[in-house]
């Protein structure tokens, strides 16, 4: 009977001891606080603050009862330990969340001088044309990185007519000047600044690739090499700061359906 008393006892010894060892001392507490309390204020993430606020204040009155010579219980060291490490842990994979986030939003970028077709839904004639008509366009192809879809065929440009100049007897060649400012992707409305590279002669829908791949240098053509694109039309003149001009004689005019290639001045971020 004595030999199993005391072999209850020596286990019962040895799990207080344990328990005492696995239990963390208050520099220990302390540090980790304050820990957790740095990586919050880096990550500039709210969502805990009421949950450590608790522990402040439950780190206080430990801190307290220490200074006043109370006992400080292993259980409490424990169990205050356990929660700093469970918030520890839920930050932590809040932060690593958000840089992915980051990174990714980064990816979905067209950069600052990126390239691409759109085609007209307003005509342009600078016969009748009036500085902040709006034009709409939208894009003629699907852009894709890899097997991820960045921008649909069909996402919605829109800008205005920045200048125009009639052709007249003294001035015999017409011209105007559009810039966008506004594109539309995935329901997701940006701002921009793209102004007109070329004036494209289109065969229609068609006859168009159906897509095109970004690849590592997104700041290359976008709009590329397309089927049923025949190139530049004739008569028409790309000038300084994206000014559209017709040959001598002539008044710009570019119907419906026209296909337009645009420079991006500024990086454009495409993620939500």
């Amino acid at each position: 009977m004595k030999t199993i008393m005391g072999v209850i006892a020596a286990v019962t010894l040895a799990g207080a001891i344990a328990s005492a060892q696995s239990a963390p001392d208050m520099t220990t507490l302390e540090q980790k606080f304050q820990d957790v309390q740095a990586a919050q204020a880096r990550s500039n993430d709210t969502m805990f603050a009421d949950e450590v606020a608790e522990i402040r204040d439950d780190l206080a009155y430990l801190r307290v009862k220490a200074r006043r010579g109370e006992t400080v219980s292993t259980r409490e060291r424990r169990e205050l330990g356990d929660r700093i490490d469970r918030l520890a842990t839920r930050l932590q994979s809040r932060i690593t969340a958000a840089r992915e986030r980051s990174t990714s939003s980064a990816d979905r970028m067209l950069a600052a001088g990126s390239e691409l077709d759109v085609r007209l839904r307003t005509r342009l004639y600078s016969d009748t044309a009036k500085v902040e008509d709006r034009v709409e366009a939208t894009t003629v192809i699907d852009l894709y990185r890899g097997d991820e879809l960045l921008v649909p065929a069909g996402s919605l440009m829109t800008g205005y007519v920045s200048s125009v100049d009639r052709a007249s007897r003294t001035d015999r060649k017409g011209s105007l000047t559009v810039q966008f400012t506004k594109f539309t992707v995935n329901g997701r409305t940006r701002d921009v600044r793209a102004h007109v590279k070329q004036v494209l002669e289109s065969e229609g829908i068609k006859g168009e690739a159906g897509r095109i791949g970004a690849g590592a240098g997104v700041g290359a053509i976008l709009g590329g090499i397309l089927g049923g694109v025949k190139g530049a039309i004739a008569g028409i003149l790309i000038g300084g700061g994206g000014v559209i001009a017709a040959t001598e004689g002539k008044d710009v005019d570019l119907p419906v359906g026209t296909v337009l290639r645009v420079q991006f001045e500024e990086a454009v971020p495409l993620g939500n």
